[in-house]
């Protein structure tokens, strides 16, 4: 789960991080009342999207006055901002961050995340602030700087200096650094954070070391732990269909092909979408209706594919280990009904009941088309919407 820049801030804050004083708004006239009650000659009015990049796009502007106040706030709010990582569909700023400018010396960055490949947590550092890290890795990657952190005693304080000192902060401010460091490791561990990563990290003219950006990930597993964080979500920010897939316990990611997919399990259902583009199709979404699905689960699978308008045909590929094809089969039925299917579906059923499930297909007078396999599915869904 994703938070906003403002609201990580704030969860920073708690443990101890450094940031600038800053107040959200919602509209021109309070973002004017922010700036004034900030009470600083000069104030910065940063777009509030789940995206980074915001600052290329024209979403971050620094004011010396209310009217500059008032004027950027109503060129931004409203406006569909287009970075890196939003794709080109954008995102609508519909909230700002009004925020205390300060006297900046230099920027750096810091971000924690997990490592897959050794299993812990690693923190990162670069001189490079202010420049998205996958370019800092493409064209300086010498100048990212790594400490991996043992579970059992945390980041310790050696493990903070050694990156201090690699990217260069100033020696008088090097304990100041250690202690952001140690702050920002302690809260991604307590608030299960997937990310937390500060750029850029800026040291100030009064001798700060402070987070100038924050962004923090959350392990959606884990968020049963902290009602807090879950709070904090904006609904606004993500895709209605995946919201709407949430409520089912359905995993779900919308893409921007034509082919609906409803799998169970993640792995096959990868493999699906890859056989999809293998036989020249363009999947509309990844749908794992997990292993333990109800046709109630089924039958919301379909309504939330179907939402798509881009979705020209389905394909429905289910293994039934720990799910039944028959329960599969009953939900597709339910489903076709209540929706009045009028777009090709292709289903390929295996696994226990297999039979049972099969029989129910053919048995419901529905226009629905068997596969026999993961391939043969593919081919045939392809067939009928067209390549991509």
């Amino acid at each position: 789960m994703n938070i906003h820049e403002y609201q990580g801030k704030a969860v920073l804050k708690q443990y101890g991080v450094a940031v600038p004083d800053g107040i959200v708004a919602f509209s021109a006239e309070e973002a004017v009342e922010a700036a004034q009650a900030l009470g600083t000659s000069v104030v910065v009015v940063k777009a509030q999207i789940h995206a980074g990049g915001r600052g290329k796009a024209g979403g971050v502007k620094v004011a010396r006055s209310p009217d500059e106040v008032r004027s950027f706030a109503e060129q931004i709010l409203g406006k569909v901002l287009v970075t890196h990582q939003t794709g080109p569909e954008g995102k609508v700023v519909k909230r700002l961050l009004i925020e205390q400018g300060c006297d900046i010396r230099k920027e750096y960055y810091i971000g924690v995340v997990v490592d897959r490949a050794t299993g812990r947590v690693v923190m990162m550092a670069s001189e490079e602030g202010g420049t998205e890290i996958e370019e800092v890795a493409a064209h300086s990657p010498l100048k990212i700087f790594k400490e991996v952190i043992d579970p059992a005693v945390g980041l310790q304080a050696f493990q903070a200096r050694k990156l201090a000192y690699a990217i260069n902060i100033p020696a008088k401010l090097v304990s100041k650094a250690v202690a952001f460091m140690t702050a920002l490791y302690h809260a991604f561990i307590d608030k299960d954070c997937s990310i937390a990563e500060i750029n850029p990290l800026v040291v100030t003219g009064d001798g700060q070391v402070m987070a100038l950006d924050a962004k923090l990930n959350f392990d959606s597993n884990a968020l049963y732990r902290h009602p807090d964080i879950l709070a904090l979500r904006d609904l606004d920010e993500e895709d209605e269909k995946e919201i709407e897939a949430s409520k089912f316990d359905l995993s779900y990611i919308a893409l921007d092909g034509n082919i609906g997919c409803m799998v169970n399990g993640a792995g096959l259902a990868m493999a699906t979408m890859d056989i999809i583009k293998y036989y020249g199709g363009e999947p509309a979404n990844f749908l794992d209706v997990g292993g333990g699905a109800t046709a109630e689960k089924v039958t919301e699978a379909f309504k939330i594919i179907l939402k798509d308008e881009q979705v020209k045909g389905i394909f429905v590929n289910i293994f039934g280990g720990i799910m039944r094809c028959d329960v599969i089969a009953g939900g597709v039925i339910e489903a076709a009904k209540q929706v009045g299917l009028d777009r090709p579906l292709v289903v390929r059923l295996e696994g226990t009941n297999v039979e049972q499930g099969k029989r129910l297909l053919e048995e419901s007078g529905l226009n629905i088309i068997a596969a026999d396999s993961m391939a043969d599915g593919a081919q045939k869904i392809v067939a009928r919407v067209g390549r991509a």
